[in-house]
């Protein structure tokens, strides 16, 4: 059976994944570094890791498997869960796949690297509607694909 793992620290679509799971009758994982406020349903599972580096990753990653669905922002964190099968999205909807999941880490990377050397300031865009939007579509879609096999 499909389930939903989400990083959900800094996850801004948590209300989507609940509604989205709902409707299908999907255990979710929300996993984070400290408690916080979510509905009670037996769907959902809270998760609460210790601040450690990477501890909620790290949970994440050894729990997700094929058929599962991975929300995350982390592309190191996306490119393990595609290791494992699982289908990975991020907060806006994008699809990490393993055809654009090198190319997203080298980005990442060079990105890092360009903050470091002050060459770029600052953070990505802010996350609008549309993005919301747009996660809606695609975790459907995700859902409907795994459900499919």
């Amino acid at each position: 059976m499909t389930e939903i793992y989400v990083d959900a620290d800094a996850c801004p679509v948590k209300d989507e994944v609940l509604r989205v799971a709902a409707r299908h009758g999907l255990t979710v994982h929300m996993v984070s570094n400290q408690w916080m406020r979510l509905p009670d349903s037996p769907l959902i599972n809270r998760v609460i890791v210790s601040d450690g580096f990477d501890a909620a990753d790290d949970w994440i990653a050894d729990h997700t498997g094929a058929g599962d669905i991975a929300i995350t922002a982390d592309i190191p964190l996306a490119a393990r869960c595609l290791e494992a099968g699982a289908l990975v999205m991020g907060p806006g909807g994008k699809p990490f796949t393993p055809d654009n999941i090198g190319v997203a880490l080298s980005m990442r990377d060079l990105n890092a690297h360009l903050r470091d050397t002050g060459e770029i300031r600052g953070g990505g865009p802010s996350f609008t509607r549309q993005d919301r939007s747009n996660f809606l579509q695609a975790l459907e879609a995700a859902v409907q694909a795994a459900k499919r096999g």
